[in-house]
C-alpha cells in the first residue's frame, strides 16, 4: 500500500511538473527544423509565420535548415526530439506524408509527429526555361515528347509532389525523360533560369512566381481549378489542357509525439494569430500562398488531412514503384 501511495504521489508530481512547464512555456528560444535549404517556398513561409509567432509567444524561433533524402533527415530530427515544445518542424505534404511511401523511415509519419496547425496551401506551377519554344501547356507536352532524349525535369526528391507532377506529365505526353533531384527549391530554380534543366513543377512560393512574372522563366499552368489572385495571367490546368489535374502543396507545423496538449494549443493559437494578421496574409499572398479556412487550422484538422493524403497518395506512389535516389 505504501509503495502504491508513493507511485501515485510520483505520478501526480510528474503531472504537476508537466502542467507547470506548459503554463510557463516557452521560457527559451524554440528550434524550428526546416527539411530544405534556405530560400525555397517552405523556408520562406516558415520565416514569415514564425516571425509573427515570436511576438505572440515572447521567444524567438531559431531556424535550422536540415536538408537531404527528400526532407526525411530533417523530419527525423523532429521525430527524435524531446517532446517539450522546444523543437518543432515545418514542412510540406512531401516531407510529412509522401515520404512515408518512398523511404524506409526510422520513424512513423502517422504516429511519431503531433500536428500543430496547417499554415498555407498552394497549387503547383508548371514552369520551363525560357528557351523552350512552346507557347502553351499542350505545346509544352508535345515538345517534351519530341525531345524526350534530351529533356531533364527537376524535382525535390523521389515521391515529392513535384515528382508526382512530373510522372503525370510523362504519362500525359506518352514519353519518359530524365528526372534531376535537388536538395531544395532554390538551387532547382537557379538551374532552370540558367537553362541547366528544362522544366519543373514548383510551388509559387519562394522565387518561382517572381521569376516567372519577371520573364526569367515561363509559367504554363496553375495546377488548380482557379487562377492565382496575384498571377491571373497564368491559366489553370483545366484551361491549359489537363482537366482536373489539381495538386496542392500545403505546409504545416509539427511537434514530436507526446508534446503536451497545452503546449500544442499555445503553438496553434500563435500560428492562427499569425494567419489572422493582415500583414502576414498580404505577405503570404505575395508568395502565392493560399490561407486555409480557420476550421482547417486546428491540430485535429491537420491530423485528418495527413490521414486522407496518405490514403490517397501512398497507393499511387507504391504502384509506380517510386524509390529513393
Amino acid at each position: 500500500m505504501k509503495k502504491m501511495m508513493t507511485l501515485v504521489a510520483f505520478v501526480a508530481l510528474a503531472a504537476s511538473s508537466m502542467s507547470a512547464a506548459a503554463q510557463n512555456y516557452p521560457a527559451r528560444p524554440i528550434s524550428l527544423i526546416i527539411p530544405f535549404t534556405p530560400g525555397g517556398p517552405v523556408d520562406t513561409v516558415a520565416r514569415v509565420v514564425t516571425e509573427h509567432m515570436r511576438g505572440t509567444l515572447g521567444q524567438p524561433f531559431v531556424i535550422e535548415n536540415v536538408s537531404g533524402a527528400g526532407g526525411s533527415i530533417g523530419v527525423g530530427r523532429v521525430a527524435r526530439a524531446a517532446p517539450n515544445g522546444y523543437t518543432l518542424g515545418h514542412g510540406d505534404i512531401g516531407t510529412y506524408v509522401l515520404n512515408g511511401a518512398v523511404y524506409q523511415l526510422p520513424y512513423n509519419l502517422m504516429s511519431d509527429l503531433e500536428p500543430v496547425g496547417l499554415v498555407a496551401s498552394s497549387p503547383l506551377l508548371v514552369l520551363a526555361k525560357n528557351s523552350v519554344p512552346a507557347k502553351d501547356l499542350k505545346e509544352l507536352l508535345a515538345w517534351l515528347n519530341a525531345n524526350r532524349d534530351k529533356v531533364s525535369q527537376g524535382h525535390l526528391g523521389n515521391g515529392t509532389l513535384a515528382h508526382l507532377c512530373g510522372l503525370y506529365m510523362q504519362k500525359t505526353a506518352a514519353a519518359q525523360w530524365t528526372f534531376v533531384p535537388y536538395r531544395g527549391a532554390a538551387p532547382a530554380m537557379q538551374d532552370l533560369v540558367a537553362g541547366q534543366i528544362d522544366v519543373i513543377c514548383a510551388a509559387p512560393g519562394g522565387s518561382s512566381l517572381p521569376l516567372a512574372q519577371s520573364g526569367q522563366i515561363k509559367a504554363f499552368a496553375v495546377m488548380s481549378g482557379s487562377r492565382l489572385p496575384n498571377a491571373p495571367e497564368i491559366p489553370t490546368a483545366d484551361e491549359a489542357g489537363l482537366p482536373d489535374f489539381h495538386l496542392s502543396f500545403w505546409q504545416a507545423l509539427w511537434a514530436p509525439r507526446g508534446t503536451p496538449k497545452d503546449i500544442i494549443a499555445k503553438l496553434n493559437a500563435a500560428a492562427m494569430a499569425a494567419l489572422a494578421d493582415p500583414a502576414v496574409r498580404t505577405r503570404l499572398a505575395e508568395l502565392g500562398q493560399g490561407l486555409p479556412p480557420r476550421e482547417q487550422q486546428t491540430p485535429e484538422a491537420l491530423g485528418m488531412l495527413r490521414k486522407n493524403e496518405a490514403e490517397k497518395w501512398w497507393p499511387i506512389i507504391r504502384a509506380a514503384g517510386v524509390k529513393p535516389e
